[in-house]
């Protein structure tokens, strides 16, 4: 869907990647790579590791083994297995900056107006001008759909503009990639489609996305890759018409035949 990268190392790269919460094997040595400009999105069954893998990419989680690299930059690690965490606060800054996520249920601030949501990791984290930051959260909203609600606050708006809010919030931060764990789950089916025509739009604009989604037509329709995890390891991945035309794995085949059904 989007032009080759002219950058050759990936926004976002997983390396034989492992994750486990005490006993239980969570991922089981998962490679990724989201190229600038691509849009990969990570399928399966809930409990297969998709999410894990996405807070892993952006460091909110800690991983036992394996590496992840920014832009070619590995992160750094102290310790080892069940020990083993990020050396460098400064590194770990830099990158979550730099990889906006946006969450299921919207994460936004009720004592804030929906403005004041979009500006505040600009101005706090980045110490950007608050005039400059307001102007750019301005017209992220617009960019949304929601530039005349501004002056809210979340609980006055519908879920999917709560979620078209969290994106604007993480446009604002001029991200080099945007990670989307389930955009569209929390939300109706009406109010599902305007948030997947601001991830339709964004996908048209070659922004660097992952995303963890339940909606295969989504996937289908924005992915220039598609991963299909299961029980922790990658079962299968590919371009999204073959990943969705031509399955070849037994368990993306019943995967997709369950989605349909529901």
């Amino acid at each position: 869907m989007s032009e080759p990268a002219t950058d050759p190392s990936p926004v976002i790269e997983i390396k034989n990647l492992h994750k486990a919460y005490g006993a239980l094997e969570v991922l089981k040595g998962v490679d990724i790579a989201a190229p600038k400009g691509h849009v990969i999105s990570l399928i399966g069954s809930s409990g297969s590791g998709k999410s894990t893998l996405l807070r892993c990419c952006n460091l909110l989680e800690d991983s036992q083994q394996g590496e992840i690299l920014f832009k070619g930059e590995p992160v750094r690690w102290n310790g080892s297995h069940h020990a083993r965490r990020p050396a460098d606060a400064a590194q770990v800054l830099r990158i979550r900056t730099n990889l906006s996520m946006v969450f299921q249920q919207f994460n936004l601030w009720a004592h804030m107006t929906i403005l004041q949501n979009v500006m505040e990791a600009p101005v706090t984290v980045l110490k950007r001008d608050k005039a400059e930051a307001e102007a750019a959260a301005r017209a992220y909203l617009d960019k949304v759909g929601i530039g005349d609600k501004c002056d809210v606050y979340p609980a006055q708006l519908s879920g999917g503009q709560q979620q078209r809010a969290a994106i604007a919030r993480a446009l604002c931060m001029e991200p080099e990639a945007l990670l989307f764990d389930e955009p569209t789950s929390a939300l109706d089916p009406e109010l599902e489609q305007e948030v997947v025509k601001v991830i339709k739009d964004l996908a048209k604009e070659g922004r660097t996305m992952v995303i963890v989604t339940h909606d295969m037509k989504l996937a289908a329709d924005v992915s220039d890759h598609v991963v299909f995890l299961h029980q922790g390891l990658i079962e299968e991945q590919g371009p999204p018409d073959v990943l969705f035309g031509a399955p070849k794995s037994e368990r993306l085949r019943g995967f997709l035949s369950s989605t349909h059904a529901a």
